[in-house]
């Protein structure tokens, strides 16, 4: 089933059950859906690109909630990371700490890297590799840490 139609679904389950919170959640995925899919129209929207919009839509979403948690309003931040968790529900299952550092640990021995220099081949290769499945954050701290 498309992700499209696996929205739809899910928010006929929400507003069916008055969860309001997930109602916004899903919503929001479904109009961001919609302007990616209008951004070109000549295009096919891939599951990569539905799985890049899912990230940014938590990415945004944890990063309010910082700001949120930051100057105290927990009343803001609860929501914020609640529909996170809901936008997460919806994309591939991600890997652990260690199972990336053993990527890195591999890609960084594949390429032959040698230091801070090699850090952008290294996250090159790394970032077409874990699409989707790890933070860029997290896979950059851990090459950072590895090069050094």
């Amino acid at each position: 089933m498309s992700l499209e139609n696996n929205i739809s679904i899910k928010i006929k389950e929400a507003m069916k059950s008055k969860d309001v919170l997930r109602l916004e959640a899903l919503r929001a995925i479904k109009t961001s859906l919609l302007l990616l899919k209008t951004e070109d129209r000549n295009k096919e929207v891939s599951e990569s690109d539905e799985v890049l919009m899912l990230q940014k839509l938590v990415k945004q979403r944890k990063e309010s909630a910082a700001i949120y948690r930051k100057q105290n309003r927990v009343d803001l931040a609860e929501p914020e990371e609640a529909q996170a968790g809901v936008i997460s529900e919806f994309l591939p299952e991600q890997l652990s700490e260690s199972e990336i550092e053993k990527i890195v640990i591999e890609t960084i021995n594949k390429i032959s890297a040698q230091g801070m220099k090699d850090m952008g081949k290294v996250m090159g290769v790394l970032s077409g590799k874990l699409a989707g499945k790890a933070d860029g954050k997290t896979i950059s701290s851990i090459v950072r840490q590895k090069l050094s």
